[in-house]
């Protein structure tokens, strides 16, 4: 599939579900001690997550719960939070906005909850952030740069939006090198999924300039019809070209399952396996 950093990226990649009521069914196909990223949405809230993570942490999986900032009253129930993680041996955790439209409390954007937490004795060696390579569809650019320059000394790292363009990553983390950002990236990338459900779920994250690059440079209408796959090997390995040697902070990979837990274990040991 290319180079040994290439399979590398794959192998060690962290894994994104959904808290669904059937994951703790299929997380055993996952091997133990795998990063386990779990995400916070309006959808499900906040204590969903929390639930998630208690359990996948007791199954001995290295978790990383997303925390909305609009999902939290206040500092009180950080704290709250930040014990009850702090509990299961909870070490990473990544930070976010959330989408729901009014905060619940005093927290309105995910700097804010990072400066609450500089005031609490929480324990986590690692906090990421969100950056977005391609744009984000309600907030200017002017702003997302601005709230990641922010944001950036209180985090280790940063985890970029689903994209399926090598070049539109590439140039945007030239960019913010340029810019003085100087955090780590885990870029994210679709797990391997029919095409037809990676159109649907990516219509509903976003993310509709990548998917017209991959209708335009992978023929995604032809695979369609035929009920192709789509794989994302491809895109590591056209980052890594894009790249051209340079080391621009490029730390991992971080796969969004969509809970497709069977298919993307089986593609990571695949394509992750190092070359013969």
């Amino acid at each position: 599939m290319g180079t040994d950093r290439t399979w590398a990226l794959v192998r060690d990649a962290d894994l994104e579900v959904i808290p669904l009521k059937t994951l703790l069914d299929q997380l055993p196909v996952v091997p133990p001690g795998s990063r386990v990223a779990i995400t916070c949405s309006p959808k499900f809230g906040l204590e969903r997550t929390l639930e998630h993570t208690s359990a996948a942490a007791e199954a001995g999986y290295r978790c990383i719960p997303h925390v909305a900032a609009r999902q939290v009253s206040g500092g009180t129930e950080l704290r709250a939070v930040v014990d009850r993680l702090a509990a299961l041996g909870v070490a990473d955790l990544y930070v976010i906005g959330g989408d729901v439209k009014e905060p619940v409390g005093e927290l309105g954007c995910a700097a804010e909850l990072l400066e609450a937490l500089q005031g609490i004795d929480h324990g986590f060696a690692r906090v990421g952030v969100a950056c977005y390579p391609e744009g984000h569809p309600t907030i200017p650019d002017a702003v997302l740069w601005s709230d990641l320059l922010r944001k950036q000394p209180m985090a280790q790292y940063m985890v970029s939006q689903v994209c399926f363009d090598a070049a539109a990553i590439v140039s945007w983390l030239h960019a913010a090198r340029d810019r003085g950002v100087t955090l780590p990236l885990r870029i994210s990338v679709a797990g391997p999924l029919k095409i037809t459900k990676l159109i649907e779920l990516s219509v509903r994250m976003g993310v509709g300039p990548s998917m017209s690059y991959l209708r335009k440079q992978h023929g995604l209408v032809g695979s369609v019809l035929r009920g192709g796959a789509y794989r994302p090997e491809e895109l590591v390995a056209s980052i890594e070209q894009e790249l051209g040697g340079e080391d621009l902070g490029i730390e991992g990979l971080h796969i969004s399952t969509f809970n497709q837990l069977d298919s993307t274990v089986s593609w990571q040991r695949r394509v992750g396996a190092p070359p013969s």
